[in-house]
């Protein structure tokens, strides 16, 4: 009698794989079920947050307090003050960092999560808004919630039904939606989002020309009409390897390179800076980005840009060693 033929290597990575296939289309497909039918208090929760005067408190337990963590810290870097209180830690005492000035958004994929009992208490008691976040809009919690944010039901991923994947996933996908809308109605911009992620690879690339450019008082500044030998002079003493070339009206003229300097060797003392200069040089202006400045940089192939003004005044000089020891890439 002959046995039945074990699973392949590949067999296995089959089956693994359309394991996955399927988790990530149950999910992919109920976050684009609630997209297209948001909960009704969305538009009134976004309202809320914009009023509250003190933190955005969320509040949950196990997978979900992992989820209010994470929701938390978004709104946090986008503009809109927050914190995360552990409900075990609030029944302990941290009840007090719950204020009448706060807002509250609580969180249970139930809505009977117990450990929820003492902040649901305490912000009935002393007036706080509370916003629940709950599948079950009849359970405790969205019964006791000045705003509900409905979960659709949607099954869990997972084979026997019951793992949070799915309402997880809904959960936080919401958490995004509230804090992109917020950052919108707030007109949160990429140099604030700078101020909140000033370490590491995003605030390198988020730093802006101003902040890493070397000051108006360090630029080789020359007139036109500015002997070869004196401006020669001016280059040197600064150490950049460019003079900046300035009219009457101290605006930017031009640039002298030492690549200016080599074309023009032959009777170069007998020329003046404007005989020279490049008069149409590349520029960037404070408010830009770093990393756009270097992709300048690198494509015009030079290793300085003067920073202007909007009446082109040389205000700082941005060099291609600065942005990379910055981090710029």
């Amino acid at each position: 009698m002959q046995g039945s033929q074990r699973p392949t290597e590949d067999d296995a990575a089959q089956a693994v794989i359309r394991t996955a296939e399927r988790v990530l289309r149950a999910e992919g497909e109920a976050v684009l079920r609630m997209a297209a039918n948001l909960p009704a208090d969305f538009p009134a929760v976004i309202r809320m947050l914009l009023a509250c005067r003190g933190r955005v408190i969320l509040s949950g337990i196990g997978k979900s307090g992992h989820i209010a963590r994470k929701i938390s810290s978004t709104l946090a870097s986008t503009g809109t003050p927050s914190s995360f209180v552990h409900p075990s830690e609030a029944s302990h005492g941290d009840l007090g960092m719950v204020t009448e000035a706060d807002v509250c958004i609580l969180i249970s994929n139930s809505g009977e999560t117990a450990e929820l009992g003492d902040l649901i208490t305490h912000t009935r008691r002393f007036g706080i808004p509370l916003i629940g976040l709950s599948r079950d809009p009849g359970s405790t919690l969205m019964r006791a919630s000045d705003l509900r944010l409905v979960l659709p039901a949607e099954p869990e991923a997972c084979a026997i039904g019951m793992a949070p994947t799915t309402s997880t996933t809904l959960t936080l996908a919401l958490g995004d939606a509230l804090a992109v809308a917020l950052m919108e109605q707030r007109g949160f911009l990429k140099e604030n989002f700078r101020d909140f992620h000033p370490g590491g690879k995003l605030g390198s690339r988020l730093a802006l020309v101003h902040q890493l450019m070397e000051p108006a008082g360090a630029l080789p500044l020359v007139a036109e009409d500015a002997p070869m030998d004196a401006t020669v002079i001016t280059m040197s003493g600064k150490g950049f390897g460019i003079a900046c070339l300035v009219d009457e009206a101290g605006r930017l003229a031009g640039v002298i390179s030492d690549g200016d300097l080599r074309r023009n060797i032959a009777g170069l003392f007998d020329k003046k800076a404007g005989d020279i200069a490049t008069r149409t040089p590349h520029t960037a202006p404070p408010d830009m980005l770093a990393a756009e400045a270097v992709k300048i940089m690198n494509s015009r192939k030079v290793t300085a840009l003067v920073v202007i003004d909007e009446d082109r005044r040389p205000i700082g000089l941005i060099r291609l060693h600065d942005c990379l020891k910055a981090g710029v890439a």
